[in-house]
């Protein structure tokens, strides 16, 4: 795949992801709209047919039930209500639905999370977000020229576009755990850009007729062993929590493995093009290009 066409097809995901913010829209945790969540205990693997349907007698078609901890733990999520009484209530009623399913259940927990405290949530999430790109957008800038800046910042926000897609596509609920995954996944990203761009930097003071293009190829070519060894490192441990870590650690999992590859694709076909495009005629100029030194061939 050329730069280009790289660059293209990053261009049409990540439009794609947008679109998918909005249509259908991203899949909201209790974090950020508010509800209630019960950890129940029970001596007896728990029948979720009948729990739903109990649940549904009790005019709680809409509750979410996850098991955790084995087949003996349930978490139960209720949709947010109109005020403490009928909260209250709802709980109440879950409660009338478990003795009819599991009587030897117990009620472990129970959080609540208020409309107003989600949509504050909610907003220092996107915070957070926007806090870690002028962040990196300043460090790589003090580090290297505005050039590498701005293009890591574009590479970093395509890659959080496409993890926002991938989230809306597989209906992984977004709360503030996912918040993390994509924080993570950003601070990951911006290392991997950061190794590469400090290859450039080299090559830059090394080869000093070379041309941009041919030092960018390059330097891709000498970090990419290390590139792909972190990167499939880091997937292989990521990976048994994607499968095996329940539903608390899966979301965090699925979105960290999706970060991996798109990150490590991006730095290599993205931000390389993306540099070259913002730096032809300020980090380096002329066309010629030399043979290679044998040095750098034999790298």
């Amino acid at each position: 795949m050329g730069p280009r066409s790289g660059s293209c097809v990053s261009a049409v995901l990540s439009t794609a992801s947008v679109i998918l913010f909005f249509v259908p829209g991203l899949n909201l945790g209790l974090d950020f709209r508010g509800g209630v969540v019960m950890q129940v205990q029970t001596v007896h693997p728990v029948d979720f047919v009948k729990l739903r349907a109990a649940l549904a007698a009790q005019h709680l078609a809409g509750a979410g039930l996850q098991s955790f901890g084995g087949n003996q733990g349930v978490l139960i999520s209720l949709e947010s209500r109109a005020d403490a009484a009928a909260t209250q209530a709802g709980i109440a009623e879950v409660k009338q639905a478990l003795a009819q399913v599991a009587p030897d259940a117990t009620v472990l927990s129970t959080q609540a999370v208020g409309a107003s405290v989600s949509a504050q949530l909610f907003q220092q999430g996107l915070l957070a977000l926007g806090v870690s790109f002028v962040m990196i957008l300043g460090y790589i800038w003090f580090r290297f020229e505005w050039q590498f800046a701005v293009g890591a910042v574009a590479t970093l926000l395509l890659d959080t576009t496409k993890a926002i897609g991938f989230m809306a596509l597989t209906r992984i609920p977004f709360d503030l755990v996912t918040v993390a995954a994509i924080l993570t996944i950003i601070g990951y990203s911006t290392n991997d850009k950061v190794v590469v761009y400090d290859r450039v930097r080299e090559n830059l003071r090394k080869y000093k007729t070379m041309p941009l293009r041919d030092l960018i190829d390059l330097s891709i070519n000498e970090t990419l062993n290390r590139t792909l060894g972190t990167s499939g490192t880091v997937f292989l441990a990521a990976l048994p929590l994607a499968l095996f870590g329940g539903a608390s650690l899966s979301g965090f999992a699925w979105i960290m493995l999706f970060g991996i590859v798109v990150g490590t694709s991006s730095s290599i076909f993205i931000a390389a093009p993306i540099l070259l495009f913002l730096g032809d005629h300020r980090l380096r100029r002329g066309t010629a290009a030399p043979a290679k030194p044998e040095a750098a061939l034999s790298r």
